[in-house]
């Protein structure tokens, strides 16, 4: 699997690309490929604030129905509205078109909690993100 190097990750594979004060927040592509085919995408409202492993969105796919958590907390500035008409875009972009909404971060030290992109790997090779 490819992780790009510019993102951050958690254990509950989300993935996070940060712009100054700004995060993009999506799902990994070890997540699409568990959930299988994605067929509705439940973004959530701009200006909605989350605090850090709170639930801000949900997935629903042929095989589940899954809640996406905030890696880190903020307020909701931008959601990615073309999920709504193309949810596949997770399975088919998912570090790309298919973010899911850009967080303007409140608090700029819980990204040192993140997992790098190698750290994200061992994660993973470990079996701890099953």
């Amino acid at each position: 699997m490819n992780f790009p190097k510019d993102l951050k990750y958690t254990k509950e594979h989300e993935w996070v690309k940060v712009n100054g004060k700004e995060a993009a927040v999506g799902v990994t592509d070890h997540a699409q490929h568990e959930l299988g085919d994605v067929v509705f995408v439940e973004v959530p409202e701009e200006g909605g604030e989350f605090s850090r492993g709170e639930g801000f969105a949900v997935i629903e796919s042929v095989k589940a129905v899954s809640d996406v958590y905030a890696p880190v907390s903020g307020k909701v500035i931008r959601i990615n509205e073309a999920l709504a008409d193309s949810p596949e875009l997770i399975n088919t972009d998912p570090y790309g078109q298919a973010w899911i909404a850009v967080f303007e971060l409140s608090n700029l030290k819980e990204l040192d909690d993140l997992m790098t992109a190698d750290e994200y790997k061992k994660f993973l090779e470990e079996g701890e993100g099953e």
